[in-house]
Parts: structure tokens; sequence; C-alpha cells
């Protein structure tokens, strides 16, 4: 079992991690101001970018579910890592050597699971690619440049041969130092009765990797007749590897999907190749199963997938019945996004591997810019089903769209649709819209969509005093550098709202000189609850309602202005008190109040003075 990894190599990874570059790995960012980045959340669905990073904290937080953290903690989660493991991926990342300590010894190389899991696969994928040169891997060769693939394009795509041999690869796995439990863990061995076997033989293999670049599975095609396996041989279900949560090719096409707000969706790894060799740069497949929900949120994020609509996702499928099956499906998915879904069908029924062999790359882009609207094609497949030359079968084809004109995100199409579908069937278009108004009816609804949960939050953002509080905590908890000068004088009554008062004690209990990171995980330990943490995450990224050159005039009139709120609850307090008491019956008391009122009035007129004096 792997020991502690010390203190100063944990701190090391942390210091070279830039947040900013490891969150891009799995979501689109871009600038909100305040030197803030905002996306599209990765831990729960939503319509518009509530997921702020600032960079330079080094920590990130979701408005949304009040998720945060800093770099470790955002890779221990999104990748279901130890934090063992996420400093071990992102010290490979940055450069950082890593020394464990264990039994007063320290050693320096002793990594957890996914860190090995991933180093087999990195290791097989160096072996299966030097095997691509073998004479035995003639057939493989011969089969990529049948499909118009030359050296290069195998290199780029990291494409090897698996030799025809039961032990090929545990045998050269395990002179390096794995284990045959890893091996099997890993997916690249599988057992039988007589031990451990290569679970990939005699076939060509695709690495498949996660957006950061990891290999964390293959895909294997058979070459050979007397291969009884299936046609494409996938790595199982492993502790890195989740087939409903992997797109190949996301490695290459991720910034360029960021980049154009495209991504094109087509369905194998040849097809991927194609594409992306055509000039199609942000084609990706699934691995083994059909598009799912879990494929949606990985391209939301990078889509920076949002109410305006701005971004596409195009479906290629083949022209059979199959391929409209697929497509059906497809819309099935279109209200999880709010990009715009098309498809692109090439009328022979051609691939984009094939449509690129017969037709050359421009045919392939071209494929792509003739892409329909998802439900255009949806519905006249639907259509399709009917016989349009009788009465009935008209009239089918009408109650049988409806539905399809229903999910129309964008209300403001479906009476263009209306009319386009009255003419596709041959129907008068009230007859389309008797059958729409029937179908709302039995759906009880006109939308895919389903409100967001309504986000509970005990604090009214909008009341003034509880912006101020807000506001000086996220300076206290951003720029220490400047606390000594104010914070000092501030106290727990100074704050109205009961969590502010925690936030407040638990940042001022905190030293100053300590560094940014030590002194900011001390305060989360000094929070009382996990709601407590919530917010000071939040905080921490949070922009600032001012400039960075401003932050200290901003400072000293957020202070002058919190102890004028406090000034004014104080004299609403006396107040209420010198109205309880008569003044005939306790002079030398009431005296004392009146001028401990005059008092706090003067000292809030020179705070507001102060307030606006700075600002």
């Amino acid at each position: 079992m792997a020991g502690r990894i010390r203190d100063e190599d944990v701190a090391a990874v942390r210091e070279r991690a830039r947040i900013d570059d490891v969150v891009r790995d799995y979501v689109t960012l871009k600038n909100s101001g305040g030197g803030s980045l905002k996306g599209i959340c990765p831990f729960h669905d939503e319509k518009t970018p509530s997921f702020h990073v600032t960079p330079s904290k080094g920590l990130w937080f979701c408005f949304g579910c009040n998720e945060g953290g800093d770099v470790v903690n955002f890779l221990s989660k999104v990748d279901h890592l130890s934090f063992t493991e996420a400093i071990e991926k992102l010290a490979s990342k940055v450069g950082v050597q890593l020394r464990y300590v264990e039994s007063g010894s320290v050693r320096t190389s002793q990594p957890g699971q996914r860190t090995r899991l991933v180093e087999a696969h990195k290791q097989a994928e160096k072996f299966y690619q030097e095997q691509l040169n073998s004479a035995e891997a003639e057939i493989g060769r011969n089969f990529l440049k049948s499909r118009g693939f030359d050296q290069d394009a195998a290199k780029m795509f990291g494409v090897g041969y698996a030799p025809n041999d039961w032990h090929a690869l545990t045998n050269h796995l395990k002179g390096i130092g794995f284990t045959e439990t890893e091996l099997k863990t890993a997916g690249l061995a599988a057992e039988g009765s007589r031990g451990i076997y290569d679970r990939f033989r005699g076939r060509l293999v695709w690495p498949i990797r996660d957006s950061s670049s990891d290999t964390i599975g293959f895909g294997a095609r058979k070459l050979r007749e007397d291969d009884e396996g299936p046609k494409y041989l996938n790595t199982p279900e492993t502790p890195i590897y989740k087939k409903s949560q992997v797109l190949y090719g996301i490695d290459l096409a991720r910034k360029e999907i960021a980049k154009r707000r495209q991504a094109v969706i087509v369905e194998g790894y040849t097809d991927v190749m194609a594409a992306y060799l055509s000039g199609v740069e942000t084609a990706v497949a699934t691995c083994g199963t059909a598009f799912g929900e879990e494929h949606v949120r990985i391209l939301r994020r990078l889509l920076m997938d949002q109410e305006e609509m701005r971004g596409e996702v195009i479906f290629t499928f083949d022209g059979d019945a199959a391929g409209q099956k697929a497509a059906l499906k497809a819309f099935s998915l279109d209200s999880k996004f709010t990009s715009q879904t098309f498809v692109a069908v090439e009328p022979s029924g051609l691939d984009p591997c094939d449509l690129r062999l017969q037709s050359g790359p421009e045919a392939v882009r071209e494929l792509v810019a003739r892409r329909v609207p998802l439900f255009e094609f949806a519905i006249r497949a639907e259509i399709a089903t009917h016989p349009l030359t009788t009465p009935e079968g008209r009239i089918a084809a009408t109650r049988s769209v409806a539905p399809l004109l229903l999910g129309i995100r964008d209300a403001a199409l479906r009476p263009e649709y209306l009319r386009l579908v009255s003419g596709w069937i041959g129907v008068e278009p009230a007859q389309v819209k008797s059958a729409l108004q029937s179908s709302n009816k039995r759906n009880s609804a006109t939308e895919n969509f389903s409100p967001e949960p309504a986000q509970q939050n005990e604090l009214d953002l909008n009341d003034p005093v509880i912006r101020v509080e807000r506001e000086t905590l996220k300076v206290a908890i951003q720029h220490p550098e400047i606390l000594p000068d104010w914070f000092s004088a501030l106290e727990v009554s100074s704050f109205s709202a009961q969590i502010h008062k925690s936030i407040f004690e638990a940042v001022s209990a905190v030293d100053t000189a300590l560094s940014e990171q030590e002194r900011f995980d001390k305060i989360l330990k000094n929070c009382a609850d996990e709601i407590v943490s919530q917010q000071v995450r939040a905080l921490a990224v949070e922009p600032l309602q001012t400039s960075e050159t401003q932050i200290d005039k901003y400072a000293q009139a957020l202070y002058a202005r919190v102890m004028e709120l406090d000034a004014t609850r104080r004299i609403a307090e006396l107040k209420r008190e010198l109205q309880r008491i008569n003044p005939l019956d306790d002079q030398a008391t009431y005296d004392d109040m009146f001028a401990d009122l005059v008092a706090l009035e003067q000292h809030r007129r020179t705070l507001r003075e102060q307030a606006m004096g700075v600002q």
C-alpha cells in the first residue's frame, strides 16, 4: 500500500498545477470579469453557466450546486479519484517527482491504483504501436491502407497491432513490473482456467483517451476470418474506463469543439479518423455503446452549451433503417442540449470513412455543411413510415408527428413547421394543429424541458445590507494582505446574517501571515459546518465589484459601510430602549443612553462620510 505523499511535494504540485489549465480539460471557460472564468458545471445539469474558476486564487466554485474547492479537489471529484491519485495525476501533468513517507522511510515511487492503471495502458499503447511495424501486422497495415490511412495517420491516432498470441502483452507488461492483478483490473488481460491471457489478439487496436489525453482503454478491430469474436472488441468497464462517459477522439477534438462551438458525432474509430483528416476536427464517436445522457454532459461542458443556442451538435448516420432509428433515439436526447442539433446523412448511405475514400475529403466537409435540423429529419423519417396515398395513412402520419412537433424546443419555429408538415403529408394545416392540440392535452405540457430545481438560499442577495456584508467577506478571503488595516476592527456583531457571522469568525481566527493555501485550508477547517464551508468557497472565487487597482479604497469603503450599518442597528436598539424608559423615574440612565445615542449618531455620520470619501 502506498505511503503518504510528502507535504512539500503536495504543495509543489498545487503551486505548479494551474487550475484553469486543469479545468479546461473538462470544461470550456470564458472570461466573466474580475479575473474570474466561468463555464457549464461538470457536476450537475444546468442551462446557464454557474461554474466559476479564479486562477489567481487557484479555486473553483459552482453557484448552482454549491460545490467548490481547489485544483486537487476538482480533479478528485471529476475523475472520481482519491486525494493521492489526484496528486499523482497532477504531478505527472506538471512534472513533479513525488516522494512517499512510510514507517519513517522515504520512497520516491509508489503510485496509487489509477496511476498504475493509466501507466499500464500507456505501456500497452507503446507496445501495440511497435508491433504495427512487425511482419505479422501486415494484415493490419493493409487494412489501414484500404481505408485510406497512411503511417502518419496511424501515428497521429496511436493505432497499433495486438499480436496473435495469448501472452505477448501480458508477458511484456509483467516483465516491466506490472502484476497480474493490475492487468486484469485494467482490462488488458482476462483470466481462464490456465491463468491470465491477452484480451486483444490478432487485431488492430485504437487507444481510447480521456479529455486530458490519458489512455484509459482500447478498441480492437477483427482482421482474420478465423477470429470468432465480434467485429469490434472494447475494453470492459474498469475503474478508469466507463464506456457511457467516454467519447473516442475527445482528446484531439476538445479544443476545436470549444473554439468552433461545434461537435460532430460519428459512428466509429475510422469515421473519426476520416473526418479529422478531412478537416472536420470536431468529430468524436461513442465506444461500443449508444449515444446517451452522459455523452451529452461531456459535450455541453465543452460547447459552453447555454440558452443562446449558439452551438451545434451534428449527428452523422447511415441512410438506412438503422441510421434512421439512431436519429430518432438522438432526437429523444435533443431536449438535453440547448445547442442546436442537426443530422448529416449521405444519400447513398456512405459513412464518413467510405465517403472520404470514394469522393475525397471535400465530400466529408460538404456532408457536415449540408446538415439539416434533427427534428426535421426525425419528422420526415416518421412520415415516411406511413402510406400517404390513403386518407388513413395521412391521418396516421399527422397524429404520429404531433409529439415530435411539440418537442421542438424553439416554440417560435413550431408554426412554420406546422405549415411544412401539412405540405409534406398532404393535409390542411388545421388538421396538423388539431393533432397538436390533442397531443398537448395528453402530455399536459408543450415542452420537453423541465424547470431546473430552485436553488434554496437563506440570503436575499438583493438586500443591500447582505450585499455589503458579502463583499466585505470576499475582500477578507481574497485579499488577506490588506486585512490588518481594517478587518481586525470588525466584530461578529458587525454582521447581520448568521452565516456571515460564522464566516467572519472562521476568517478572523486565521493568521494572515500564513501562505495563501495554508490560510484558506485553515479557514475551511474553522467553518462550523458544510454550509459555511460552501459559502467560503463561493466567496473565494466570486468576482469583486471593483478593479484590482482599487482594492484598498474599496476595502476601506466596505469597512466604513459595514460599521455604519452596525451603528444604525445599535441606534435603532437604543431608541427602542429609550422609549421604554421614563425619564422621570430614572433620569441618570436616560441621560446616559441619550448621550450614547448622540455619540452613535455622530459616529455613523463620520463612517458615512468615510465610505463616500473613498469611493
